[in-house]
């Protein structure tokens, strides 16, 4: 395969390759632009038009360096065995096949996807989407042989990508819906996908009928498709083996692939906690449900979420401590299709134990919510900081008042400070692990059968104009 006609380079060696906003050169997508979707379609040999790309609205030499555009990329693609299950599989390559491109990044994925070209790589002449689109072409067409024909169309313009949007999140809807009638009991096979191990090298994402993938683009189905055109690909079975826990989603087969894939650094899973051994996150996810460890309840945040949560801190803020592939006791990394299914973090309390989350996640979850709950969890028009959560919590008496313990001064310290010990950033004895660093990366510290001892915790928010001490 060539590509002595692009002007960068392309190869695995750039996978996981970070583009800062000092170097880039524009950004398609992305947390500042509303509308933005990858979409992949099944089509017939004779409605496509093989290997041509087309672009609606400015290309990248058009655009002012330092901006934003509104992006969507429509991957078209037929064979003899291509199949309506392969969409989301095709669409989640698009990650990987991306980030082989010099000087490219892209993140995430469906109508989550962030994509920057630095300025390095607009000066070696990467000044066009054409150059994307045939890079794409050629290697779909060489590691996935099914695909006969494929054309690629980049949209920019934003009226057009306006138009286009609401086709593709029902596209995403149907497939999403497709998955629901499946429970993981019905299966003896989960699949596997390691495409996010460049960024989270321990990671695993464990796929299951009701367990959908942290970045919400693969289901059961596509897995299974993946799996079967392509089994030496990122996506693969992954036999269950022995239930070793069916509440907690614990099972020998997923333990001895975590074993295996994460070279000994995750043993052991429990796929439906984001406490107890919570299952690895990427850096792809579409939320993140955080502890609140002052009312003993979870928070639920999404990545298009503007600014900070009702715990003061932002998404990236909580990304940073999630990501990566660890195993990060309360700071979980979801899908929201996983928050529609019933083992939705049931080890936890499920629902039960949800005590925030955005008006916009709410709308897209609200009927698969209990129906006595909707009206008792905040969302960010409700509540805002942790003195009216709490007292929004017990206006409504949501079954998480029942958990807590009424006491004051030394007792009440030493509660909260057991409640953050629940979440794993204590271990006595244990592992503690500690992060230091800011944005897009930071040194993992992890103490190993330490004890710590402390005679007095002092936890409490600096405010915007404070120092923190």
């Amino acid at each position: 395969m060539s590509f002595e006609d692009i002007p960068v380079d392309i190869g695995v060696i750039y996978e996981g390759e970070r583009v800062r906003t000092k170097d880039m050169f524009v950004e398609l997508g992305g947390p500042k632009i509303e509308k933005k979707f990858e979409l992949a379609l099944a089509r017939e040999m004779d409605a496509i038009e093989d290997e041509k790309v087309t672009i609606i609205g400015p290309d990248i030499k058009d655009m002012e360096e330092g901006t934003y555009h509104p992006f969507g990329m429509l991957i078209e693609v037929a064979g003899k065995e291509i199949e309506p299950d392969l969409e989301g599989v095709i669409e989640r390559r698009v990650h990987e096949y991306v980030n082989f491109v010099e000087g490219m990044m892209h993140l995430n994925q469906r109508y989550d996807i962030w994509i920057r070209l630095s300025k390095k790589s607009f000066a070696k002449g990467f000044n066009s989407l054409e150059y994307l689109g045939k890079v794409l072409i050629r290697l779909f067409k060489s590691e996935m042989s099914i695909i006969e024909q494929i054309q690629v169309t980049f949209i920019t313009d934003p009226e057009e990508v306006s138009n286009r949007y609401d086709a593709a999140i029902t596209r995403y809807d149907e497939r999403d819906a497709r998955a629901r009638g499946l429970s993981d009991a019905d299966v003896d096979t989960f699949y596997g996908c390691s495409l996010c191990q460049s960024f989270a090298p321990t990671h695993v994402c464990t796929i299951t009928p009701q367990r959908y993938a942290n970045c919400g683009a693969i289901s059961w189905f596509d897995g299974r498709a993946a799996a079967r055109v392509d089994p030496k690909g990122p996506l693969y079975e992954i036999a269950k083996g022995d239930t070793i826990d069916d509440f907690r989603g614990e099972y020998t087969g997923v333990d001895q692939l975590y074993v295996e894939k994460s070279l000994g650094k995750i043993t052991t899973v429990a796929l439906y906690s984001a406490f107890e051994k919570p299952h690895t996150s990427c850096g792809c996810f579409e939320a993140i449900a955080f502890v609140i460890p002052e009312v003993d309840g979870l928070g639920i945040v999404h990545r298009d979420f503007k600014g900070e949560t009702v715990n003061g801190l932002q998404f990236s803020s909580m990304a940073d401590s999630t990501a990566g592939g660890r195993q990060v006791p309360g700071f979980h990394g979801i899908s929201i299709e996983y928050m529609r299914s019933t083992k939705f973090l049931q080890v936890d309390g499920g629902w039960d134990r949800i005590v925030w989350m955005p008006v916009a996640i709410r709308k897209r979850v609200e009927e698969f919510m209990p129906e006595e709950l909707r009206d008792k969890i905040p969302t960010e028009e409700d509540a805002m900081t942790i003195s009216d959560l709490k007292a929004y919590l017990k206006e409504k008496n949501h079954p998480v008042v029942e958990r807590w313990t009424e006491l004051e001064d030394e007792d009440e310290a030493a509660a909260l400070v057991e409640a953050v010990q629940d979440t794993g950033y204590v271990g006595v004895p244990g592992e503690f692990t500690a992060m230091i660093g800011g944005a897009g990366g930071g040194l993992e510290i992890i103490f190993k059968n330490a004890k710590i001892y402390a005679e007095k915790v002092i936890i409490r928010r600096t405010g915007k104009g404070e120092k923190k001490k």
